[in-house]
Order: C-alpha cells, then structure tokens, then sequence
C-alpha cells in the first residue's frame, strides 16, 4: 500500500517511532527554493538511510516519484537540489543490489560491484525525467546493469584490448563450444570463421586478444609433476649479440678517424663480404697490399678499443 503523502504526522510522543511513512508525509510539501542565508529545511524532514532502507518496493517508487517532481523544480548545484537527489539514490539502492546480484558468481568483490552499480544509478537519477511516462525502475536497471558491465570489461582483462575483440573473444567461446558438440572435436578456423561471418584472419585475431585476457605470473611455481623452475627461469636468453652493441659503438669515432681507402676497405670487407683478392681488383691495387692495410687498420682498432681511459 502506497503511503498517504498528504497526512500530517502524529504530535503524540510515545516510546516507538511513528511509522516510516508518517515521517516522510511533510516531504510532498516541501517548499521551494530558499534564500541563501535561511537554514536547510529538509534535515529534519527525510528520515536517515537506515529508515529509509526499511522502505518497500511500492513505497519506495511513489515516494520517488513525488521526489522527482520536487527534484525538476529545484536549481541544480544548490543544497536542495543535492539532498532530494541523495534521498533518491538511497531509496532506490535495492534496484542496485538486485543487478548486482546477477554478477554473484565473479571474482570481483561484491562491495566493488555494488558501487559501480551505485554510479550507474546516479546516471540514471539525472537523466530521468517524468514526462517519459516510464517507471523509474524500468530506466535505472539498463543503466546499472551497463555500467557494471563497463566495469567487468575494463578491469577484467590482464592486457587491455579494444571492445571489438573482447567481443569477438566470446563470440568464439559460444562458436565453438557449439561447433564442437556438433562435430564431436575442435573446430578449425575455417569453420569458426563460416560460422560467425568473418574471415579467417579476423578470427585467428580474436584467439590471439584471448591471450591477453588472463596472465600467468613469471614467479609462478610449476606442478609438483614438473622439474622446472618457474616460468622467469625458463623463457629468455642470454643474448650474445648484446656484448657486441658496446664494441660497435666504441668503433664508430675510430672508424671515422681513418683515411677514406680504409674506411673504404673495411666496408668492402667486413660489409660487402669481399675476398682481399676482389678488393684489390676493385681499387686496383695487389692482394698483397690489401691485406697490409687491413691488418694495419685491424691492429690500429684493435689499441683504440684495449686504450685505458
């Protein structure tokens, strides 16, 4: 049964509290918007969250209802504006729960879902207007609902990857769990991809963003079955190529200080891959010579990189 908005509360003082819906009668005449310097009127008139919780469904929607007509009629930005529209998210937090309460079985706590859900219901408060001839409830849920799975999909994924594979990444799941009862094995990409519509690299893309959606720690210890270590001390290597970076760079300065004929020697050499014999024909000097300057110009790098700074 919806409350009497119109009634007046009880004067008489007893030892139990009037009921919840006496105390929240004066809310439907709550005056207008008030001068700057008078008190705040509505502290006293809306009960605190722990009463209100006590609300009904029904109650709880009429009550609303009656605060959203208040609510258009007040300047946003002001205290009563704020205090009609924090009434509101607290009348209607079971709305919240409820949606929550779908994603029970995630890993995320349910205290976070709830308050991402709370900020779906906010959105919801100040988009919602009368006119619509909707119930509250009916426009909130989509809203909360979305909003916790914005959530899911943010934070649930190890490697942040676009929405459009994060979708591609279920579609496959379903795909193929259903292909795989049908057929009796595992589908191939060719069959995954005449299933959905796509082609086959789009699909090959999907199963490479599923990779990303959970991560294995490099200090993971391995099964007891396994003589390994962890997985840090089996990926990598010692890259040899490294120990070298030092030395070419520590070459440049000295190559830059030869002539230009062993600069050039060098570069046909060590770059080109020619023999001594072919150098020679090519500056058009003996195989003799072209193997004097090398090994002069090799000994001559050789003291520039063994030189004590």
């Amino acid at each position: 049964m919806s409350p009497r908005l119109d009634a007046s509360p009880s004067p008489t003082a007893t030892s139990t509290p009037p009921p919840v819906q006496d105390q929240l009668n004066p809310i439907a005449e709550l005056p207008g918007p008030r001068h700057p310097d008078a008190p705040p009127p509505y502290d006293e008139l809306i009960p605190p969250q722990e009463e209100i919780a006590q609300i009904g469904a029904v109650d709880a929607r009429a009550l609303s209802k009656t605060l959203f007509e208040r609510l258009e009629s007040l300047e946003e930005g002001t205290h009563d504006h704020a205090y009609v529209r924090n009434t509101l998210v607290e009348l209607n937090l079971a709305l919240v729960k409820f949606a929550a309460s779908r994603f029970r079985s995630r890993s995320e706590p349910m205290e976070d879902i709830v308050q991402v859900g709370t900020i779906g219901l906010i959105k919801a408060i100040d988009r919602f207007e009368l006119s619509r001839g909707v119930e509250f409830p009916t426009f909130a849920m989509p809203t909360i609902v979305g909003e916790i799975k914005r959530f899911f999909r943010d934070t649930s994924w190890s490697v942040r990857v676009p929405r459009r594979l994060q979708e591609l990444r279920l579609d496959l799941a379903r795909a193929g769990d259903e292909l795989a009862q049908k057929l009796d094995r595992s589908p191939t990409v060719a069959e995954l991809a005449e299933r959905l519509g796509i082609t086959n690299d789009e699909v090959v893309e999907g199963m490479a963003a599923a990779n990303a959606y959970t991560a294995s720690s490099l200090d993971a210890q391995p099964d007891e079955d396994d003589a390994e270590g962890a997985l840090a001390d089996r990926i990598g290597y010692e890259d040899h190529g490294l120990e070298g970076i030092e030395y070419v760079e520590s070459l440049k300065p000295l190559i830059a200080e030869l002539p230009p004929r062993e600069r050039q020697i060098l570069s046909l050499r060590f770059v080109a891959g020619m023999t001594q014999s072919e150098i020679g024909e090519e500056l058009g000097i003996s195989q003799m010579h072209v193997s004097r300057l090398l090994s002069r110009t090799l000994v001559r790098l050789r003291k520039g990189l063994t030189v004590e700074e």
